[in-house]
């Protein structure tokens, strides 16, 4: 098949104006002038985009596909207020529910135009509904527990469910472990994942130093998320004592962060030094900025990062704190947040957040070899965007159009591994009218949950 489109974004190159790509079986053959791989492959079917973009499929490098259904439950709380509620509202979910709201949250993904995910979840839909849905990428199985006696109990389970994930997952999905945060997962366990992990090959991801409460308990031992979590976690009865370093320094001690292939979600509140490590450790960093800003958790220093070396992705994070899994503006804001910051001292490109969102994530999974570019012998994950509303026309730069004035509504093609996973004028309507309705009476069961 000849994919083209007014612009083609290799990202590992410049871009193409009137240009093509051509797939079969499910790789890319060559990327170049429509009407030179026209005259060439005359036999070849052609899907022509007119006025849009075709670029590599989106790497969102932070999920929570199962949380779908929290959409607005919880709009106007900062962190540590929301994490609470959301807690105590997750209890009412049965194994359909989650089920249900992983579907939901795979079905948005694929409609924004991401095709690979690093997805925490403990409960395992997030396996089930990326496979299903096509998704490419890591699914991780979230371990946690302050309890230093449960700490091999709770690394026994997560493997077992680690090797059956294994075998039901789709051949586009790894699987690996996360320890949840620095406020919930004892010394003993960071040890334990980092052991299990270099011994099994596992990719590791975590969230780590997101919030102010976050870092004021590791630091000073006292925050509000330190005290109410661990006592809704049923922690309470066990000690704390002030650690007197950063989150990053905190969890380097037990030897986590030099596990390959580690991913670090937020990175807000670092102190001095703590960049340094990330970097030494050749950690990646998942930024979510949409996130960060709602929750107000800060915004994570972006520029420090990548002067020292550090790879960084982009992340949306679950709908649940983020409202909606619109790669589009999560670039736009993660750019302009970053630039009202830095001003002219260093003002990023557009082009730049486009490379984040697509070969820098790759990279960051370890997937750049299959996919992130468009590169012949490559993975076809690609993504047509329309350029052609009125808020868009005239376009001269096509990463500034998809950066500044897109959205996932522009979202026309997703395609994985050589497949059209998603075609808004082939979809169906009253399908995903259906799944909206299974998932708005799961929703209820969430909304009349009391919180304190």
């Amino acid at each position: 098949m000849l994919l083209s489109a007014r612009y083609v974004l290799p990202v590992s190159a410049p871009f193409i104006e009137n240009g093509a790509v051509l797939v079969r079986d499910g790789a890319i053959v060559e990327v170049g002038s429509r009407d030179d791989l026209a005259a060439r492959h005359p036999q070849e079917e052609e899907r022509d985009f007119g006025q849009a973009a075709l670029l590599p499929g989106f790497v969102d490098l932070h999920t929570h596909l199962e949380y779908a259904v929290f959409r607005g439950m919880v709009d106007d709380a900062p962190y540590s207020q929301w994490k609470l509620q959301v807690m105590r509202k997750e209890a009412a979910l049965s194994p359909q529910d989650w089920a249900v709201s992983a579907e939901l949250g795979a079905t948005e993904a694929v409609r924004s135009g991401i095709t690979a995910i690093a997805d925490i979840t403990d409960t395992g839909a997030s396996l089930a509904a990326a496979s299903a849905a096509g998704l490419r990428g890591v699914v991780y199985r979230e371990v946690s527990t302050m309890d230093r006696g449960e700490v091999d109990g709770v690394v026994a389970s997560a493997l077992d469910d680690i090797e059956r994930w294994q075998e039901e997952a789709s051949p586009r999905i790894e699987v690996g472990l996360a320890p949840h945060s620095p406020y919930s997962c004892h010394p003993r366990l960071f040890e334990a994942v980092a052991s299990v992990a270099l011994e099994r090959r596992l990719p590791v991801a975590m969230h780590l130093a997101g919030s102010k409460d976050e870092h004021d308990f590791i630091k000073y031992g006292s925050s509000l998320l330190g005290r109410e979590y661990r006592e809704e976690s049923g922690w309470s009865s066990i000690g704390w004592l002030p650690t007197g370093v950063s989150p990053v320094r905190y969890v380097y001690q037990w030897g986590i962060l030099e596990v390959p292939r580690m991913l670090a979600v937020h990175c807000v509140h670092l102190d001095e030094g703590d960049v340094e490590v990330l970097a030494r450790t050749s950690v990646a960093v998942a930024y979510c900025p949409r996130c960060n800003l709602k929750l107000g958790m800060g915004i994570a220093p972006l520029q420090e990062l990548v002067d020292a070396g550090v790879l960084v992705g982009i992340g949306t994070d679950s709908p649940a704190s983020n409202s909606t899994m619109d790669f589009f503006d999560e670039m736009r804001i993660g750019l302009l947040v970053q630039r009202g910051l830095a001003g002219e001292a260093r003002f990023y490109p557009a082009e730049r957040f486009v490379r984040m969102a697509t070969l820098d994530g790759a990279r960051a999974l370890g997937i750049d070899h299959l996919v992130g570019s468009l590169e012949a012998g490559k993975r076809a994950d690609v993504v047509a965007v329309d350029l052609s509303r009125s808020h868009q026309v005239p376009t001269r730069d096509p990463y500034g159009a998809i950066v500044h004035t897109a959205n996932q509504d522009d979202v026309l093609m997703t395609m994985i591994d050589g497949s059209i996973v998603f075609d808004r004028r082939a979809a169906d309507a009253a399908e995903l009218a259906d799944l909206a309705g299974r998932a708005e009476q799961v929703q209820a069961k969430i909304r009349d949950v009391v919180v304190a």
